[in-house]
């Protein structure tokens, strides 16, 4: 569990915007301290916690401390086997679409920190999900993993200049997703023993 915030981090959490944050540590509402030698601002938990009860902010999201993941195939079979297996990991919380409307309806309000993306939906190609993921910058932070079972590597490149962050290729084993989500998201990946 972190214990100590980025402002971009604290935004994210707070649902706020990296600026208002910024105010409130300097106008000393949110206390903290810059790392030394930097302009860097870092927050700790306790106190954030203190900030979010203080202003009625829900702090559901920084009590979970789970990261929020959302998964998005028309395959149902699938998006039902990657959600069990990321909510069994117990460090995510999932979300799914189904098509790529609902996907970008829900990027939006949920504010996942990755999103698994199937690039060929029924009613929008991935590339361009990317795009608009890309294209909002209150989901700077979202990590995209796209999935497909095509393997033109100039397709693979046209997904990775519209903002996806990795690439598989379907059939995969949905463990080895899980280490690719994990390398992404700077998790801590759980070693059997």
């Amino acid at each position: 569990m972190k214990t100590v915030f980025t402002t971009g981090e604290a935004a994210k959490i707070c649902k706020v915007s990296q600026q208002t944050i910024i105010r409130c540590f300097d106008s000393g509402q949110l206390k903290g301290f810059r790392v030394p030698g930097s302009r860097f601002r870092r927050i700790p938990r306790d106190v954030l916690y203190k900030f979010m009860k203080e202003n009625g902010i829900p702090t559901d999201a920084l009590e979970s401390g789970r990261r929020k993941a959302l998964v998005v195939d028309d395959d149902v079979e699938l998006v039902e086997l990657i959600k069990d297996v990321l909510e069994t990991d117990g460090r995510f919380e999932v979300r799914t679409a189904n098509n790529g409307f609902d996907a970008g309806m829900m990027v939006r309000e949920y504010h996942p920190d990755v999103m698994v993306l199937d690039v060929m939906l029924p009613d929008i190609n991935g590339r361009e999900v990317c795009q608009r993921v890309r294209n909002d910058s209150t989901l700077d932070d979202c990590k995209i993993i796209c999935i497909s079972g095509m393997v033109e590597q100039d397709k693979i490149e046209e997904l990775r200049e519209s903002g996806c962050d990795d690439f598989m290729q379907k059939p995969f084993e949905v463990e080895k997703l899980i280490d690719r989500i994990c390398k992404l998201l700077d998790v801590e990946p759980v070693t059997a023993g």
